[in-house]
């Protein structure tokens, strides 16, 4: 509405507030208290019902440099009319000259360029070029405005220990006592919001589903997406923060990799205006999640879905308006769907980029690979079809790589799991595998386990320099050499395991002879037969009680049909990492021969071999014993040692069976 006089006109700008007669008597007469910041009523609604009533003048005072600017230029002063009428509906008008600042906003903390909804609410403009960012990811933050996460360490444990007393509003205004700008009053909303109130599974499947009130929702602490997203922009609204419901798709509980999208939206999330900028949350997801097998939910915090970048957001959320995407450029439905689904903990556990980028996998001639970059070094494990085989998974100092064989034709479900620096694995991504070929000549030992080769984490646990740096050692005659330095006070233990053939459990660890050399050790294998076997390695710090950790394995391949090497002899506790066997090495002797001796032997008086009867071995001047004995009318036979020349009592250190007559 526009007066003109003369040249001097004015303009003539309507802020409507709205109070009850019981808080007009209350307060008294009208005061700049109503124009507290805290206070905004211009959100509870429209103006209903102003009638005539009582008009009370009031001047301000222009001490800004808009006003002063306008003064001198307009010689009017700024007036403000308060009308009530009967019912205690109050109506206050401001009258400025046309270039000063409304002094009413003024006192709102509202002097910004704002809209106005069809309800009277103000808000920022819609997202635009400056709130986009550059897709794809470029790497350099998983929000969407610089934040140090430990700033908000004493505000978070705050805001999870606030209870609710009463209403919404006593809520917020509890939460906000901590709080100091836009960001923390989201801030503590946001934890509030995701330590409080639980997914409601059951109210989420219904084909009808019901409005959430946000009073039921505090009632109950329980709600769906709809539920979450209309609290969270509540809470925000009455904070004085601008914030809005975004409805769309996602690729949350239930979601099947490579599935479309049409019909009604499945979820809900929130877009909160910060420094000049729209940002994005989603406190569902930062709650807590789902188990897919029971249906129940689990309160789990993910900071990940606090202010995520849109270019990560966009992987799990496409928004009913691409504006809301954030992105420049916005992504279409179409890819959406076909994109690679990185979930939340790929990015929390370090990863950066996975290949290839597609969710859906076909193999090359029976094989699939995936690698994985991550920002640094980390442990990954791989599930196919529920089971950890028929891979070859090898760590690299920042990241991985999988060959995956699967054993049919078909289609088979891929996950992979990463632990970065927590103790739990957490899956990061999916694959759908689709195989129409499966290669024969590639059947993994059940019992190879992950990681497949030497890496930074066998480094970590101690082995380092290792004689076969690659995870697969090929041998034509069956036998093979593996050696690697030990780190002091670490001991080491392997065993070898194939699916068919000789070796059984007790066995496992008699087709493997351990040398130890100062700090290098040397593990001496013979195969019993052709074929795939994982020679599994263990460690151990001496000093410590527990049990052996699996470290890595190696794959030993070897396609020579006519091996068939016997078992090395089985050795004791006595037998000394620093002892050294030369012969025999195999742990089966033939029947009714002189069968000879030759040992390194360290801090040993006294050496003999035991059968029916007893041989003495004498020591040589290049520190070997020696000596032979025969295997006639014998079943088993031992190494003995004397280790103190002043005791008559003898350890067993070795024992060789002997072939039946």
């Amino acid at each position: 509405m526009e007066l003109k006089k003369d040249s001097n006109a004015v303009s003539i700008d309507m802020l409507l507030i709205v109070h009850s007669e019981k808080r007009r008597a209350a307060q008294g007469t009208h005061s700049d208290r109503q124009a507290d910041p805290g206070a905004l009523p211009q959100r509870r609604g429209g103006l209903q019902g102003v009638r005539n009533g009582i008009r009370r003048w009031q001047k301000f005072e222009g001490n800004d440099v808009h006003g002063s600017l306008a003064e001198k230029q307009h010689p009017q002063q700024t007036q403000v009319i308060t009308s009530y009428d009967n019912q205690g509906t109050q109506l206050t008008v401001e009258v400025h000259p046309r270039d000063a600042m409304p002094q009413l906003l003024k006192k709102f903390s509202l002097a910004k360029r704002l809209q106005s909804d069809k309800n009277g609410n103000t808000r920022p403009r819609q997202p635009g070029t400056k709130d986009a960012h550059a897709y794809p990811w470029d790497r350099s933050s998983l929000k969407s405005m610089p934040l140090d996460l430990r700033q908000f360490e004493k505000l978070d444990t705050y805001a999870s220990q606030v209870t609710v007393k009463s209403g919404l509003d006593e809520l917020v205004s509890d939460l906000l006592q901590e709080a100091h700008s836009d960001l923390e009053r989201v801030r503590v909303i946001w934890i509030w919001i995701c330590h409080h109130i639980e997914y409601d599974v059951e109210a989420a499947q219904e084909k009808d589903r019901q409005a959430f009130k946000p009073t039921d929702i505090l009632r109950t602490q329980k709600t769906n997406c709809d539920g979450y997203a209309g609290l969270f922009e509540k809470m925000c609204r009455i904070a004085g923060v601008h914030c809005v419901t975004v409805p769309g798709y996602s690729k949350g509980f239930g979601y099947q990799t490579g599935q479309s999208f049409s019909g009604e939206f499945d979820h809900a999330w929130n877009a909160v205006y910060l420094e000049g900028r729209w940002h994005l949350v989603d406190s569902t997801w930062g709650s807590g999640l789902v188990d897919s097998s029971t249906s129940k939910f689990t309160f789990l915090y993910n900071e990940f879905y606090f202010l995520t970048h849109p270019a990560l957001f966009i992987e799990d959320h496409f928004p009913d308006n691409k504006n809301w995407q954030l992105l420049k450029p916005p992504q279409s439905l179409r890819q959406f769907e076909s994109n690679m689904y990185h979930k939340s903990e790929f990015y929390n556990k370090g990863m950066l980029s996975a290949h290839p980028e597609t969710s859906v996998l076909r193999t090359v001639n029976g094989k699939a690979t995936i690698t994985i970059e991550s920002r640094a070094p980390t442990l990954f494990m791989f599930m196919l079809n529920g089971k950890q085989e028929h891979g070859l998974l090898s760590l690299r100092k920042n990241g991985m790589k999988l060959d995956i064989y699967p054993p049919a034709v078909g289609t088979h479900k891929l996950q992979i799991f990463a632990k970065g620096n927590s103790d739990i694995y957490s899956s990061v991504l999916e694959y759908t595998l689709k195989c129409n070929y499966v290669d024969l000549s590639v059947r993994l030992p059940t019992e190879l386990h992950q990681p497949v080769g030497p890496s930074w984490f066998s480094e970590q646990m101690g082995i380092v320099k290792p004689s076969h740096p690659d995870p697969i050692i090929h041998t034509s005659d069956g036998r093979c050499s593996v050696s690697f330095d030990v780190e002091e006070g670490i001991s080491v233990l392997a065993s070898l395991h194939g699916d068919e053939g000789p070796i059984t459990e007790e066995t496992q660890r008699r087709y493997i002879f351990q040398l130890q050399r100062e700090k290098r050790a040397e593990l001496k294998v013979q195969l019993p037969q052709a074929g795939k076997f994982a020679l599994k390695i263990f460690v151990k710090k001496r000093l410590e009680p527990g049990n052996y950790v699996f470290v890595f394995n190696y794959l030993l391949c070897c396609t020579n049909t006519k091996v068939n090497w016997p078992m090395f002899p089985e050795s004791f506790g006595n037998w000394g990492q620093d002892n050294e066997l030369l012969e025999p090495l195999s742990g089966v002797l033939p029947a009714n021969r002189n069968v000879s001796f030759k040992l390194k032997l360290h801090g040993v008086a006294k050496a003999l071999v035991k059968g029916q009867d007893t041989w003495p071995l004498t020591l040589n001047q290049e520190g070997y014993w020696e000596g032979s004995c025969s295997t006639a009318g014998c079943r088993e036979i031992y190494v003995m040692v004397l280790e103190n020349a002043n005791h008559n009592f003898y350890s067993y250190i070795l024992k060789y069976k002997v072939n039946a007559q």
